[in-house]
């Protein structure tokens, strides 16, 4: 009897410490999978190429609170003031200049309008990466707050293009939402689980479930050692990273994009309107209406017809729609 007292503790204690062990492999065996390029989606680049940006400001920089110095493009109101300002994100592996037709359009409507470099993109922070998630809430709120030095009044009008529109939604729905008077989404990617979403987005990005799934997984157990690590891919062109981000890590993939469409619509309490091409090739865009409507009645969706992805930020129909929309639009209802 006394020796099956010691005997099965001990045994006991080895198949807890087996157990323990095989999880152990299996997570580092999940995070150790590659990471996978999609091949270049035309679509996208050519679209991107196609924007005439002779009259682009150049880059400027604010301070964020960690002390680093953080990119935007300023688009003075031209004409008469329409009294707003609008700040616009733009999309995945991108940068301002990506969304410069816009922003100069707004502008030419009135509309003073700031374009950042989100950081881990093109002049802000390093690379494809953040330092933790909720950073990206701090540098917006930041920029806010650089804004507000030299216009103290302006109702602030926030826009998201893609990816943008997704963080831009998680922005509408978290504390710092309520310094914003409305939130326009452009074609925004909505979160994995959405209806609105083509297989890989089309083919513009892929990404590594097995490390995504491992890191999770560690997160839940408290352990953030490895968030650095690449878990997202996007369709670049061959030898664009000098001026495009051919990956994300895991924390700035988590942070740049909702918390959950269904979460963060029903935590919204601002005015939200959703506009996209009806051509739409990396999004669902028949689907909007009925996913967002489930959960959010009053939000506006409008659908521009012959206008794809990258279009509704450069096709000079659907700019000018949107333009229009942002400079007539009420604020505060």
């Amino acid at each position: 009897m006394s020796k099956w007292l010691i005997r099965f503790p001990l045994k006991f204690a080895g198949w807890g410490l087996g157990i323990v062990g095989a999880a152990t492999l299996a997570l580092a065996a999940m995070i150790a999978t590659p990471l996978s390029r999609p091949p270049e989606l035309t679509s996208v680049s050519k679209a991107a190429r196609a924007v005439d940006r002779s009259t682009m400001p150049p880059l400027a920089r604010f301070s964020a609170r960690d002390g680093t110095q953080l990119a935007y493009r300023h688009y003075p109101a031209r004409g008469n003031a329409s009294g707003k300002i609008a700040i616009l994100v733009h999309g995945s592996s991108g940068s301002s200049p990506a969304v410069h037709a816009l922003a100069d359009a707004l502008a030419a409507r009135g509309v003073e309008t700031y374009a950042p470099d989100i950081r881990g993109h093109g002049g802000s922070g390093t690379r494809g990466d953040i330092a933790f998630i909720g950073q990206l809430e701090n540098d917006l709120e930041d920029l806010v707050a650089t804004v507000r030095t030299t216009s103290p009044n302006e109702s602030l009008i926030l826009l998201g293009h893609s990816a943008g529109g997704g963080f831009a939604l998680r922005v509408a729905s978290s504390p710092i939402g309520g310094k914003f008077a409305r939130t326009v989404l452009l074609a925004p990617y909505l979160g994995y689980d959405a209806p609105t979403n083509r297989p890989d987005s089309g083919g513009w990005a892929s990404a590594d479930i097995p490390r995504f799934l491992g890191l999770v997984a560690l997160r839940r157990l408290g352990i953030d050692c490895c968030e650095a690590l690449p878990t997202l891919a996007f369709a670049v062109p061959a030898n664009s990273e000098r001026i495009l981000v051919p990956t994300y890590s895991y924390r700035l993939m988590r942070n740049f994009a909702t918390r959950g469409y269904r979460h963060d619509f029903a935590a919204t309490t601002g005015p939200v309107t959703l506009v996209s091409g009806s051509e739409d090739e990396l999004m669902l865009a028949d689907k909007y209406a009925d996913a967002v409507h489930a959960i959010a009645p009053s939000v506006e969706v409008r659908l521009i017809e012959g206008v794809d992805h990258m279009g509704i930020v450069s096709d000079a129909k659907a700019v000018s729609a949107v333009a229009d929309e942002v400079a007539k639009a009420r604020v505060g209802s």
